[in-house]
């Protein structure tokens, strides 16, 4: 759709600025919406099932709808996971997105993977959780989904006191393992093809690189 078209623009800018800016109108969620009186419920189902958004001290931020060979990965990880936690009876529970985290004032986020272990785990299980102890991340494609998962989720979650930060990027097919050490993350590893992934949060857990990123190849 055309901004121009089905926006009001302030006469005082030429046009909205993206990334939007403190004070802006939030044009990211702005522009993804019919106007009033022309919704289908085609638009409505799209906005109300197929969005994924992230509060990032008081900004919206509008997040890349995951693909195929991400959600692979992300289920990979957790079968893996959780495969390790029972096989070495480690209490807690392994989750995937969509489930907001409140980190802190202002800021919620949807990591692709977590792990809480049961001191974390919200009571009652009905309420969002709050602390994690490990966060995934798959990186999506574009510099600025980059940037956050680079650099402002590691920021964030150092901040929230999550122990371990998994950050996957099929791109440049390298795993990253971040470790807490005080209120700064220190790098574990960054992983390359045909290693393994290891961290320090669940001893024993290590992940195979080239399996992950083999994942929606055809054979």
């Amino acid at each position: 759709m055309s901004v121009g078209d089905d926006i009001p623009i302030n006469p005082a800018a030429q046009q909205p600025r993206m990334p939007s800016q403190s004070g802006d109108v939030t044009w990211e969620a702005a522009v993804l919406l019919p106007k009033q009186g022309r919704w289908s419920e085609a638009d409505f189902f799209k906005f109300h099932t197929n969005r994924m958004v992230e509060l990032n001290d008081g900004f919206l931020e509008i997040l890349p709808m995951p693909t195929w060979v991400h959600q692979l990965i992300v289920r990979y990880f957790m079968r893996q996971l959780e495969n390790h936690l029972q096989t070495n009876r480690i209490p807690g529970e392994v989750l995937m997105a969509v489930l907001p985290v409140r980190l802190f004032e202002r800021t919620v986020r949807e990591p692709d993977l977590l792990y809480c272990s049961p001191e974390n785990i919200p009571r009652p299980p009905e309420k969002y959780p709050q602390k994690m102890d490990l966060a995934l991340e798959v990186v999506s494609g574009g510099e600025e989904a980059r940037r956050r998962d680079y650099q402002d989720k590691r920021d964030d979650y150092a901040k929230a006191g999550v122990k371990e930060y998994w950050i996957v990027d099929p791109q440049d097919q390298q795993i990253t393992v971040l470790h807490l050490d005080g209120s700064q993350y220190q790098e574990v590893g960054v992983f390359g093809p045909s290693q393994q992934a290891v961290g320090r949060l669940l001893p024993g857990f290590s992940i195979d690189t080239a399996a992950v990123f083999d994942l929606g190849r055809e054979s």
